[in-house]
């Protein structure tokens, strides 16, 4: 489960690169902005879908919160 994770936080952090990558090197008559645009939604798509993975994976067991222990 933590090689899933981190490689989902590496896929939306890579995601958010190329959105900014797309975003600094695109001009305004081109059309690059499409480009930036999908990177975005892909990395919100992402974003979503770790999101539900961890929900499912604490319903059905197979992790468990720690949290800081209170006094």
């Amino acid at each position: 489960m933590k090689i899933l994770i981190t490689v989902a936080f590496v896929a939306i952090l890579s995601a958010l690169a190329f959105a900014g990558v797309a975003m600094v090197r695109g001009k305004e008559g081109e059309g690059k902005k499409p480009t930036m645009m999908h990177a975005l939604a892909w990395r919100v798509g992402l974003s979503v879908a770790l999101f539900l993975c961890i929900l499912i994976s604490y319903k059905l067991g197979w992790i468990q919160p720690t949290g800081i222990q209170l006094r």
